[in-house]
């Protein structure tokens, strides 16, 4: 038994407690220390999991000031203390307005690559370094530099400037922020009066998920995006982009009408091979009024597991009284429906359907061309059936031999 101390006792106590062990101290099994051996061969445990500081996530649906930090909390609010103070700067950022802030060039320079190239090139007449952004809003600039200290920023203002911003994290090669802007523009901010603005800005910007987003809305609903403004300003001043999105349009389109043109072709397949089941089913089982001689028939009430049943039985019947057969229509298809099964059955030799045998020799005597049309037919019936899987349809063996 285990004590206190990790360690075992010398004794074993096998049974029921209070009895005698099977061992006495004396025998010369308790010569040698057991505590010792057993002891060894007990593995160490594995080390206490070390406690790191891990990355604080927000949810991607709302993100917050906070919300991409990858240090602890007070570290990050440091940071943006350190960017709004501007304690121990070296260097400043014009905006255009000649309006200007504080800033680290070692923290710039760590950020950008684009900033440290320029940030050797630029001194004023004091030869400090310095950073000029013109074309952008003092607030987009302001938000833009305090995400290169403590990645923060405040939501309303991102989605106001957001635009801004990914141009900026564009042009300085910040890829952190990068995303913060596609999450954002991803997240409901696109809409069919900006989507044409919006796509142009994101293929300067390499964002690919953003021009996909934006291709999308276009192709969705072309005819509401076509008659905003932006599409007029677009028209004009880069035609090639329209003829493009012209063009993914049809396509689409085209795409649109060949899944539906396949998806009604498969639907009739399926009919034709449900069609062949109920004719098998008929002629070896019997169903409703119709059926085998040496077979019961089981009555017009009887609901039938065979869906096609019900039709099949009904051009089964006009089918044997009819006297037109060469001429009549309805007839026409009945003698295809044969014709098709006998190229589908494995076993004409034993098959009840009529004249299965007959038509698998008259399929010897048909042209190649004639031969190959009955060939792909049936291919495309069988692929049909397949791409359902065997949980689409009723579970019920294949009466198709």
């Amino acid at each position: 038994m285990a004590c206190s101390d990790g360690t075992f006792t010398r004794v074993f106590d096998i049974g029921v407690e209070g009895e005698e062990s099977f061992y006495a101290p004396g025998d010369d099994i308790f010569t040698q220390p057991l505590t010792m051996s057993i002891t060894k061969n007990i593995p160490k445990p594995p080390p206490l999991p070390c406690f790191t500081f891990q990355r604080f996530q927000a949810s991607r649906r709302t993100p917050s000031s906070l919300s991409r930090l990858v240090v602890p909390k007070e570290a990050v609010e440091t940071w943006d203390k350190l960017f709004k103070e501007g304690f121990g700067s070296d260097t400043y950022v014009e905006i255009d307005n000649k309006s200007r802030f504080l800033a680290h060039s070692s923290v710039l320079a760590a950020a950008s690559p684009v900033m440290a190239k320029l940030l050797n090139k630029s001194r004023d007449k004091n030869g400090k370094t310095y950073l000029k952004i013109f074309g952008v809003p003092y607030e987009a600039v302001y938000m833009f530099i305090r995400f290169l200290y403590s990645s923060c920023y405040e939501e309303e203002e991102m989605k106001k400037f957001v635009l801004h911003l990914l141009v900026l994290s564009h042009c300085y090669s910040i890829p952190s922020l990068k995303r913060v802007c596609i999450e954002v523009l991803d997240n409901g901010w696109v809409n069919k009066e900006n989507v044409i603005d919006v796509l142009q800005l994101a293929r300067n910007c390499d964002a690919t998920r953003i021009c996909f987003v934006c291709f999308s809305m276009v192709i969705k609903d072309f005819k509401s995006v076509s008659s905003t403004e932006g599409w007029k300003v677009m028209k004009r001043a880069n035609p090639l982009l329209e003829q493009e999105l012209v063009e993914a349009v049809i396509e689409a389109d085209t795409r649109k009408q060949e899944r539906r043109r396949k998806l009604e072709d498969r639907k009739v397949y399926l009919q034709l091979y449900e069609a062949m089941e109920a004719l098998v089913h008929i002629c070896s089982e019997g169903c409703g009024t119709i059926g085998p001689r040496d077979k019961a028939l089981k009555g017009s009430q009887t609901v039938c597991k065979f869906p096609a049943c019900k039709g099949i039985e009904g051009a089964l019947r006009h089918f044997l009284g009819c006297k037109s057969r060469a001429s009549c229509p309805h007839c026409k298809r009945m003698w295809q429906l044969l014709q098709l099964h006998s190229c589908i059955c494995g076993d004409s030799d034993s098959c009840k359907v009529p004249l299965c045998w007959n038509f698998k020799v008259k399929m010897k005597k048909l042209s190649k061309k004639e031969e190959s049309t009955w060939r792909l037919l049936v291919e495309n019936i069988i692929t049909a059936k397949n791409s359902l899987g065997p949980f689409s349809l009723p579970s019920r063996p294949s009466v198709l031999r």
